[in-house]
């Protein structure tokens, strides 16, 4: 699964499509996978030779770390967990939190044991976190004193709980988890730098390391297992991105993104530690704080989401006059493709700004294919070439047969950084891995001529419409065209006559005054009759995931409560 070609295999030397066997293979250099069968992702993160020093900074306290604080920061910890609470390879840990220095020294010290760091978003409710602790049934949990209430009828009783911040008496709150003993993250590393011995089992590129739960834009989370290779398999990818973007130079990037995401948890807990980059770090996005830390640390290297950057280009007059942003180099961003209007409007705004784009899935441990220049991604609408050691394959949806150049089909990939498998669910994971370990992504997708991927759509999200299949993001790119309009989603609204139909939701720029039927009547010129949006609804705002993707099921939920 190296994406190794039979030398007697000819493959198209501008997409790297082999007409014998319909597989696309990445046109980049392979990654070479280490070869020691007890290698960890956290081992092999420490053992990349770099000339870093700066590991992190904390943006609000200015507090640094360098790596050699990081690196005993990890040893400390690894043994109290061993020796104090007892965690061993294959136990399931928690880590409940925002973006912060100890959020990398908490997950290399769990994976270094074998133990699986399992992440959730902060903001979750109470419900959503509960459902995640009864799936994944973790022996430990890290969190900070805020969020200790979102766990106390979540864990079982006795599951000890970790405070990562204990600066302030927390006693009342701590009486909230009467059942669970609590330890602070601190009195730990503490413990730990007097530790002699600690158990060390062997562990392999093949066992799990995480257990990410999907973002469940289209339904329930399932719980994502990766493995130690697939991490490593993501760190080469961001070593050669680094290396390539710096030239061999010192990088900083920001970390707003986070790090509990597989973009956070794979580029700013492993890749850039990897690297001898410096990061960031911000415990939350606010668009006035993101622009400060870049001014003030030198950020070169910025990773957005989408809406980021539109809120970069709507805001371009007042950033530009309060905000020093000669250092920014680079920005890069997945989630969906950006359109032709919002590359251009971004690139005449920043002109020294490069713009990188990518895409990836949780089940990939967040490879898949990127850009690597502005020219790569003025191919509007395309994610970017095959990333390195993968292999692709589109598949026709009602035939099942793989499909050349130019055929548009499901997306499937191959490659050592595709996911063990969904926990607890082996009906999920057979339906979505196949026996010989292609991974069907749900994207519809085409590749060009030249290699280039362009998604189409979700598989999941196709609009039924009189048995046509409407594609939600074409109608939404064409939305986004409107000079009035801000952003836009498009979502199946169902209807006994036709089964479904296009229905948007629109978020309409300050001091437009766009009616319904001006909208109906701008996509109608522009579409086939199947494709015509029905109904529009002007909101605010658009509700999407930390990785920038469209909640569908919540706008679908918002417009089926009105009937």
């Amino acid at each position: 699964m190296n994406s190794k070609v039979d030398p007697v295999v000819t493959i198209d030397p501008k997409n790297g499509f082999c007409a014998s066997n319909s597989i696309f293979y990445s046109k980049r250099p392979p990654m070479p996978f280490p070869a020691d069968p007890s290698l960890d992702i956290a081992t092999f993160v420490s053992a990349q030779p770099h000339h870093g020093t700066t590991a992190f900074i904390d943006a609000c306290s200015g507090h640094r770390l360098s790596f050699q604080n990081l690196w005993d920061s990890v040893h400390s910890l690894s043994h109290s967990l061993s020796s104090l609470l007892g965690i061993r390879k294959g136990h399931v840990v928690l880590l409940l939190s925002p973006n912060s220095i100890s959020f990398p020294i908490i997950c290399l010290s769990v994976l270094s044991l074998g133990a699986i760091i399992s992440t959730t978003n902060p903001v979750n409710t109470p419900q959503e976190i509960s459902s995640q602790i009864q799936d994944s049934k973790p022996v430990l949990a890290f969190t900070t004193p805020s969020l200790l209430p979102k766990l106390s009828n979540a864990l079982t009783k006795d599951i000890p709980i970790v405070l990562i911040e204990q600066n302030h008496d927390h006693s009342a709150l701590i009486k909230t988890v009467p059942n669970h003993p609590i330890h602070s993250l601190d009195e730990l590393m503490r413990k730990g730098k007097m530790g002699k011995v600690r158990v060390v089992e062997r562990v392999g590129p093949d066992d799990p390391a995480s257990l990410l739960y999907s973002s469940g834009t289209t339904g329930k989370s399932k719980g994502v297992v990766l493995s130690h290779r697939g991490l490593i398999a993501m760190v080469q990818n961001v070593l050669s991105r680094v290396h390539s973007e710096s030239g061999g130079g010192a990088q900083t990037f920001l970390a707003i993104l986070p790090m509990f995401h597989i973009y956070g948890l794979s580029w700013f807990v492993a890749g850039l530690v990897a690297s001898g980059s410096t990061l960031v770090v911000l415990p939350r996005f606010n668009l006035d704080e993101m622009l400060e830390a870049v001014e003030k640390y030198r950020v070169s290297y910025l990773p957005i989401v989408p809406p980021v950057i539109v809120a970069m280009i709507n805001n371009a007059v007042k950033i530009k006059g309060r905000y020093d942003l000669r250092s920014l180099k680079t920005v890069l961003t997945g989630g969906s493709p950006l359109s032709r209007e919002v590359i251009e409007g971004f690139l005449g705004e920043y002109p020294t700004v490069k713009i990188i784009q990518g895409y990836g899935l949780t089940e990939t441990t967040g490879l898949g294919a990127s850009t690597d220049s502005v020219e790569e991604s003025r191919r509007y609408g395309s994610t970017g070439r095959l990333a390195a050691s993968l292999e692709a394959r589109i598949v026709d949806l009602q035939t099942g047969k793989s499909l050349p150049v130019n055929q548009t089909g499901e997306l499937w990939l191959r490659g050592p950084s595709i996911m063990i498998g969904y926990l607890n669910n082996a009906e999920a994971t057979s339906s979505t891995l196949t026996s010989d370990g292609w991974l069907k992504t749900g994207d519809i997708c085409r590749i060009d001529d030249d290699g280039f991927i362009f998604v189409v759509d979700r598989l999941k999200e196709l609009i039924k419409y009189k048995g046509y299949q409407v594609a939600p993001a074409e109608l939404e790119a064409v939305l986004l065209t409107h000079p009035q309009i801000a952003d836009a989603a498009v979502i199946p609204f169902p209807d006994k006559e036709v089964g479904q139909f296009p229905m948007a939701y629109v978020v309409c720029k300050q001091g437009s005054r766009l009616s319904n039927k001006t909208v109906l009547e701008f996509v109608a010129r522009q579409v086939a009759p199947y494709k015509r949006i029905r109904r529009v609804e002007f909101v605010e705002a658009i509700p999407k995931n930390p990785s920038g993707k469209i909640l569908r099921k919540d706008l679908i939920k918002l417009a089926t409560s009105k009937l």
